[in-house]
């Protein structure tokens, strides 16, 4: 038996009057996350940390900034991502995330997005971490300008 272990970070800007979407979880927020897709970063790190573990690139080499994938649910490209999981032969072990955000609070929110995460992935939530963090008013993050999420899983070969 193998493992292999992967990270992943996104960051974008914060925009008035866009959907808020973390963990495939809409939330209750002024601003949303400016982006070609959903701008689901959480989701976005854990899929890059899971292609990192496999060593097939990044997010980008998978979802390119097209029409295909304009506004596309990070949900969904979780699904194809763990289809290429067990392609490989692959399984997660664990996963432990972090989101970078002033505002708005998201403790009541995470058990929803691990919830909505262990569905996509059909895994146990238990081998989900969801944790959030501020910058204490620091830089882009701080002034709420942006949010921010990094991501590392560790696999294991099944075989």
């Amino acid at each position: 038996m193998s493992y292999k272990i992967g990270q992943g970070f996104d960051v974008h800007q914060l925009e008035l009057g866009l959907p808020f979407i973390l963990g495939g979880v809409e939330i209750d927020f002024n601003k949303g996350i400016k982006a070609h897709s959903d701008g689901d970063i959480l989701i976005h790190a854990i899929i890059d940390s899971i292609l990192g573990a496999l060593n097939l690139g990044d997010i980008g080499a998978h979802f390119p900034s097209n029409s295909k994938w304009k506004n596309v649910s990070g949900s969904i490209m979780l699904k194809h991502i763990d289809e290429l999981l067990f392609k490989k032969k692959y399984n997660i072990v664990n996963i432990d995330t972090t989101i970078i955000a002033q505002a708005p609070k998201l403790a009541s929110y995470i058990q929803f997005m691990k919830s909505n995460i262990s569905n996509v992935l059909k895994i146990d939530q238990n081998k989900i971490s969801i944790k959030a963090t501020t910058t204490d008013y620091l830089g882009f993050i701080g002034k709420g300008e942006g949010i921010a999420a990094q991501a590392i899983c560790l696999i294991q070969n099944g075989e």
